[in-house]
Parts: structure tokens; C-alpha cells; sequence
């Protein structure tokens, strides 16, 4: 049975006035703690430190068992029977099997809140285990900073967000195994915070930097995120229809989700909107020239998409244990989606000044359309509904191989 995310509960009284109008929507304040995330489903950030004003979009599925048990081999059942995907499956869905050989040179950077302690050797254990080359501190693959750009002095814990790090590493690794990383730990989970750890990641020759993380948006504009030769991805949210930062700033790609499934097509999968995803029209950011939809008068959200529905997850690998869950887990929400598309464009090699704006030129023409589905309720129906073409969802779709990239 598929989850349904559209149900907005409030940890702000002003959620219910997130449906979008014409010009542009009031935010939705989003955390996990504001989605109906159902009984099978954790959100990882949802327990909210006092003075954070972001949260992560990371979707634990508490149902899968040992997802382990399920997918590796004396453990594992067909492909045409798999529901947790790894990084076979996600190269395929987006035909990326050749290209995911590429990819030497490139940095890509990862941005999250707090420490994980075990995160350099948590990723050696998915690595290993699906026959990827070793990314390690040793071997010059792997570096780990704080906010200020400095090794070995990090962040509290905190095993929400360890959760978050974990599944952005493990999804840059699957797309783009010969990437190289560099994960960047925030003091907190604040805007100021995370944003001098974009500006961090750049600073140590990140390509591009994948920020799975969102909140209410505030301005239209900011400086952190604005980083020209230099790729910047957010997720769009977890909470259905409303616009949020940092994904809708004109300098970030912004990410939605889909659903994610083996068919009978040529391509062998298929994908419809994620009911979960955000998408949105902007309240405080003017429209780029570059954005071609004529409904939203403020910059549209999102730009493209991967999947990230949990019901069609990922496979990760996190020891750190947030309420006892330990080993391989499934993960979904946009926090899957945005690393995804962050490592496509590492693959491509292309950290383009204006990458979302090559999206919008490209007008779908190599991307996978998702046509079918809708995260919710709208005044402008392409903003929460699919549709051919440009969508809010799904933006002009999902990758197919990097020339769109």
C-alpha cells in the first residue's frame, strides 16, 4: 500500500495556509515532525534542537526488517521482486550503468547538521559490501570538516542527523562511485550555521554540494547559496505543496521526489510523483528569466527529481543507532533525491554557473517525464499535480544519463 504524505500536521499554526497561489505561496514550515508519516516510517530529524530553525528529509522505513537479509546475496531475492534499491538498480533506473565509471576528478560535497562518529566507517561498509572502491580519510576519497573547515574538532552528536549523513554518503557513493567526498558537520541545524558550511565545502574544491535540508523561507536571496562554477542541490521537502529554503532560491536546484518501480516498459521502471515531495511557488523569490511556466509568477520548485518515496527506498548503512535502529536500513524522502541528483552532476563534469537554468534550456529533452500523481492541493494545478512537460513535483523529470546534466 502506498503512503500517503499529503496530510500536513502543524508544528506552526500557519501550516493549513500553505496552499500556493498565483503569486507564490506562503512557506510551509516544514520538519518531519509536521508530515503524517504513518506507523512504517521515522523521520530522522524530527526531534528538533532548541534554536534550530531546519530539519533534515530523511524517511526511515521501521517495516523493512532486515533489509539486508533481503537484498545481499544468501540474503538476497530476484531484482524483479526488490523493493529497497541499491546502487545497481539506481544506475539503471537512470541510465547511468557506463557513466557511473566516470566521475574521477570530482568533488562532491555533503552538508548536514551535527557529527556522525561512525560516518567514514559506516561508508566503508556499504562500499564493501556492493564492490565499490574504497573511499577513505587514508587513501584521499574521503575528508570530513567541521563548519570552519577543520579535521578532527566536530559537532555533538546527534543520531537524527547521523541518520541524514549516512544516506547522503551512501547515495553519492552508488551514483558516483569514483566521486570524491567531503562532508561538511554544522554546529547546528540553523541556516547561518549550515550556510558557512556550503560556503565551506566550496572553499575545499566541492563541484557541487548536495543539501538535503530545508525550512521556512525568509528572503530572496542568500549569499551561502549563491556560488557560481559551483552546483549547489536542495531537497525539496517531505511535507507536500509550499515552497521552502533553501530550494527555492534561482542559484540552488531544487529537488523533488517520485516513486520509484520496476514495469514492463523499455526503460524497465516507471515513476510517479511521490506524494510526499515538496514543491511550491516561491512567496519572496522573483522568477528567472530562464523559468518558462507561466502560472507561478515567483520562482517554481522543483527544478528535477529522483526517487524518494519510501515505499521504493534505498538501502543504507548507518551503526551510529537512532532509537535502537541499527545496521542496513531503507531510507526515502527528498534527503535520497538530492544527492542523487548532486553525484549525476558530478558525473557529467559539468558544474555549470547556471545548473538549473541548464535544466530549464534542456526542457526535458534527456531527462525521464513523470507524468501521473500529485503531492496535494494547489490554486495552480501543475505546481502539485503532474502533468507532460514541466511539473512542481518533478520539475522536468528524473535522469536519463548526464547529457541533461
Amino acid at each position: 500500500m502506498k503512503l500517503r504524505f499529503g496530510q500536513i500536521l502543524g508544528l506552526f499554526a500557519c501550516c493549513a495556509l500553505a496552499a500556493c497561489s498565483g503569486q507564490g505561496s506562503l512557506s510551509t514550515p516544514t520538519t518531519p515532525n509536521a508530515v503524517n508519516t504513518t506507523a512504517n516510517v521515522l523521520a530522522s530529524c524530527a526531534d528538533v534542537q532548541p534554536g534550530d530553525d531546519v530539519t533534515c528529509f530523511s524517511l526511515q522505513r521501521t517495516d523493512a526488517g532486515d533489509a539486508a537479509a533481503y537484498y545481499f546475496p544468501g540474503m538476497r531475492v530476484p531484482e524483479a521482486t526488490s523493493v529497497y534499491y541499491g546502487p545497481s538498480d539506481l544506475q539503471s533506473a537512470y541510465n547511468l550503468a557506463t557513466a557511473a565509471s566516470g566521475g574521477a576528478g570530482q568533488v562532491v560535497g555533503i552538508v548536514d547538521a551535527y557529527d556522525d562518529p561512525n560516518a567514514e566507517a559506516d561508508l566503508g561498509v556499504y562500499r564493501s559490501k556492493f564492490g565499490l572502491p574504497s573511499c577513505t580519510t587514508a587513501n584521499g576519497c574521503f575528508k570530513k570538516l567541521n563548519q570552519n573547515g577543520v579535521q578532527g574538532s566536530y559537532p555533538r552528536g546527534n543520531t537524527g542527523w547521523g541518520q541524514e549523513i549516512s544516506l547522503d554518503l551512501d547515495m553519492t557513493s552508488a551514483i558516483c562511485p569514483n566521486c570524491k567526498i567531503i562532508l561538511v558537520e554544522s554546529n547546528s541545524a540553523t541556516f547561518a550555521d549550515l550556510g558557512k558550511a556550503v560556503d565551506t565545502a566550496v572553499a575545499n574544491n566541492a563541484n557541487v554540494v548536495s543539501n538535503s535540508y530545508g525550512g521556512r523561507e525568509s528572503g530572496a536571496s542568500n549569499s551561502d547559496y549563491d556560488h557560481p562554477g559551483t552546483v549547489i542541490t536542495a531537497s525539496a521537502g517531505d511535507s507536500g505543496t509550499g515552497a521552502q529554503q533553501p530550494a527555492s532560491y534561482s542559484t540552488v536546484v531544487a529537488v523533488g521526489g517520485t516513486t520509484l518501480t520496476r514495469d514492463g516498459s523499455s526503460r524497465g521502471w516507471g515513476e510517479t510523483v511521490w506524494s510526499g515531495t515538496g514543491s511550491g511557488c516561491s512567496a519572496y523569490v522573483t522568477k528567472p528569466s530562464w523559468q518558462t511556466d507561466t502560472g507561478c509568477t515567483m520562482r517554481s520548485e522543483a527544478d528535477v527529481s529522483a526517487d524518494a518515496d519510501p515505499n521504493t527506498g534505498v538501502l543504507v548503512y548507518d551503526s551510529y543507532g537512532r532509537k535502537g535502529q541499527v545496521g542496513w536500513l531503507v531510507f526515502g524522502g527528498t534527503s535520497v533525491s538530492s544527492p542523487i541528483i548532486a553525484s549525476v552532476y558530478a558525473l557529467a563534469g559539468n558544474a555549470a554557473q547556471t545548473a538549473a537554468q541548464g535544466i530549464w534550456n534542456d526542457a526535458g529533452a534527456h531527462l525521464n517525464d513523470v507524468t501521473s500523481g500529485s503531492n496535494g492541493s494547489c490554486s495552480i494545478s501543475y505546481i502539485c499535480n503532474a502533468r507532460a512537460g514541466y511539473d512542481g513535483p518533478t520539475g522536468w523529470g528524473t535522469p536519463n544519463g548526464t547529457t541533461a546534466f
